[in-house]
């Protein structure tokens, strides 16, 4: 694969995606939970395509050369976020998934005017095929604006929280996380905790490493997480040692599924639960009040039953 020159977002990044995404989505809300002492949750869920992914896509689309097609490869909500753009913006917008994608994540994309290109078993082999293709590649984690956008959630939060904080975020690619590095670094009473799924953890690799490194990739539920880093992607050196990364179980994604659902009313994604997860297997130290992102409900109903189903 081509190693693509792609610059590391900047505050001003920060800036232009937060005009973008003010001006098209409302902020999501902020509450307080049981989960933790002095927890709160940020429910991306509540975002109109159901995940975060949505911001960075806005942010993308808007910083597009006029005129210019994107394509870009996801897992699902990154398409869904770029599919809402499209809506929005009247984009040109092909986006790639694996035959193995969530199929309501695929479906849910059709209803918007985007085209749908399914290649390859695995989200890497969907990733390479879409560089193949015409037009702006769009990555769901190694682009600046799209890391941008997903760190106006930390804007957000600077409206709705005091600090000292401790955000609690998914990682997958490192975009959101990234995101919240260049945001928490602004603000300086952050802490940032990134937490991978334990069978996937390219991220922190990548990170200890100082260079993007391969890691071997195993089976998971919580899809939003699996895979590998573009070759020479910037969320590493963004994330640097800004942020600390931990991991987590799919047992222990299914045991924070099922304190969302009973305790809040709340349906995840494994992977937008990965936070939670976390926080309730004692694998963050927290300083200041925890502020735990939870995103992702676009989950079929035979797979969240079984998730949150207890043996």
């Amino acid at each position: 694969m081509t190693v693509r020159d792609v610059r590391p977002p900047t505050p001003d990044d920060l800036d232009r995606a937060w005009r973008a995404v003010s001006a098209e989505l409302d902020p999501t809300p902020l509450v307080p939970s049981g989960l933790a002492p002095g927890a709160l949750l940020k429910l991306e869920t509540f975002q109109p395509t159901g995940a975060f992914k949505v911001r960075g896509a806005l942010a993308a689309v808007a910083a597009l050369p006029e005129g210019r097609p994107a394509v870009t490869a996801s897992a699902g909500n990154h398409g869904l976020g770029m599919a809402y753009a499209a809506a929005k913006t009247g984009a040109d917008i092909t986006v790639v998934v694996s035959t193995r994608a969530s199929q309501v994540k695929v479906d849910r994309m059709g209803a918007f005017p985007v085209r749908i290109v399914q290649h390859g078993t695995t989200y890497d082999e969907a990733e390479a095929h879409a560089m193949t293709l015409p037009g702006h590649f769009v990555s769901p984690y190694n682009d600046p604006a799209v890391i941008a956008g997903q760190g106006t959630i930390g804007s957000e939060l600077d409206r709705q929280a005091e600090g000292p904080l401790t955000v609690i975020a998914p990682v997958g690619g490192g975009g959101l996380l990234a995101g919240l590095c260049l945001w928490a670094r602004a603000r300086g009473d952050v802490r940032v905790v990134g937490v991978e799924s334990a069978v996937s953890r390219g991220v922190s690799a990548s990170v200890a490493a100082g260079r993007v490194v391969e890691v071997e990739v195993g089976e998971s539920f919580a899809d939003g997480l699996l895979g590998n880093l573009e070759p020479g992607c910037v969320t590493p050196e963004v994330i640097g040692r800004t942020a600390e990364l931990t991991s987590v179980t799919d047992d222990q994604i299914r045991t924070a599924l099922r304190r969302l659902f009973h305790e809040h009313g709340l349906v995840a994604e494994g992977s937008g639960a990965a936070g939670v997860a976390a926080l309730l297997a004692g694998k963050v130290e927290v300083t200041g009040r925890p502020v735990v992102i939870v995103s992702g409900r676009n989950i079929t109903v035979p797979t969240f039953t079984d998730a949150i189903h207890e043996n």
